[in-house]
């Protein structure tokens, strides 16, 4: 293993985020309190209650990727209306569009998080201090700009996730009393409330907005080992995902009569998951991937397969709702080869490959 395929794996396993207190006197801080770990599996070996379709057998059907002008440690998304690039550093978001900016000036701030599609996009930057909330600009196709972040309700946190649909936006939030929120802003006015909330002494993480709507993973503070929920987000609502074995499941997207989602077999590795999808009320599995890789893009999802054996390149599997699975980029490098999460820009998907044949940075248009 690569030691950039090391540190992915590793960051993929620290990444931290705030849990609801219990004492709503105290705004919870940006990381999980004193005990509480990231969602990883529990040792429980309850199965799924779905009946089980059995293997979905991959095609293959690779995009027409074509290569990214410049420097592969500089980090690309793009649509057909924008492309953004974040400097090496992460100090620097460059956006290229109807008109040319440039966002963040090094200093005390880091770009965390860009969401693009065809008609919008949005930066965000993070105080390296964690004294200050995250700060999002968001910019629509004319120029104009609308702020988050700052004075702005609901306020955001440092760090915790955010996830873009074709009107809205979301984020993690601090509610007036004290809880861990879901905020969610129009994107045409920038106005938004906070309408669900984790419960008490749970967190958070990996908000994704798909056709079928919004899905988070929650998430415990039990200790060794928290547990973790995927839910399907409607308003002030929060209904279990079905078929998801109990305490192990880390990705999840919806679908229209079903989910997407990913879970960890076993504690120790979790940057290794199975995915799976429900289809009505039948469960099949998607086989092996990548934990944190699951995106929703042009319709479909999409995540990253590490090479399985030593003469395998790593793959982008796509997931259409007509119930089609595709292998649609693989790696020139075989065995010691891995991906990056891939980059959704609505109309767009764009993604960095690592190995020993060397690196690329590759990007592809979505009929």
């Amino acid at each position: 293993m690569s030691v950039r395929r090391l540190l992915a794996a590793t960051a993929a396993c620290v990444t931290l985020t705030a849990c609801t207190t219990s004492d709503s006197s105290v705004p919870p801080e940006p990381s999980p309190p004193p005990g509480t770990s990231e969602p990883s599996p529990s040792d429980s070996d309850t199965p799924s209650s779905s009946p089980t379709g059995g293997p979905v057998e991959p095609t293959t059907d690779l995009l027409d990727w074509q290569p990214v002008p410049g420097p592969v440690e500089e980090t690309v998304t793009r649509s057909s209306t924008f492309t953004v690039t974040v400097t090496a550093d992460n100090t620097t978001a460059r956006i290229a569009g109807a008109q040319t900016l440039e966002l963040g000036s090094g200093g005390r701030v880091n770009v965390s998080n860009v969401l693009v599609d065809q008609q919008r996009v949005v930066v965000v930057m993070e105080d390296k201090r964690a004294e200050r909330g995250d700060e999002a600009t968001i910019i629509d196709t004319s120029g104009g700009q609308v702020m988050l972040g700052g004075s702005s309700s609901p306020p955001t946190t440092v760090g915790g996730t955010w996830a873009m649909g074709r009107e809205t936006v979301v984020h993690a939030s601090i509610g007036d009393d004290g809880a861990y929120c879901l905020a969610t802003v129009s994107l045409e006015s920038g106005q938004g409330d906070s309408p669900w909330c984790a419960v008490e002494r749970h967190g958070f993480r990996g908000a994704v907005i798909s056709d079928a709507g919004l899905s988070v993973m929650s998430f415990d503070d039990q200790r060794p080992a928290s547990c973790a929920t995927l839910l399907a987000i409607d308003g002030t609502d929060a209904t279990p995902f079905d078929g998801v074995t109990e305490c192990r499941g880390w990705d999840a997207a919806r679908l229209g009569d079903g989910a997407v989602w990913s879970e960890v077999p076993k504690p120790n590795r979790q940057e290794d998951a199975v995915f799976h999808v429900r289809v009505g009320d039948t469960t099949y599995d998607l086989g092996p991937g990548t934990t944190g890789s699951l995106v929703w893009c042009g319709g479909a999802a999409y995540f990253v397969r590490d090479p399985q054996a030593d003469t395998d390149p790593a793959h982008l599997m796509r997931f259409s709702p007509d119930g089609t699975l595709a292998v649609v980029y693989e790696s020139a490098s075989q065995g010691n080869a891995f991906l990056s999460v891939p980059r959704c820009g609505g109309d767009a998907i764009t993604l960095t490959s690592y190995g020993d044949q060397g690196d690329e940075q590759v990007t592809a248009d979505l009929g």
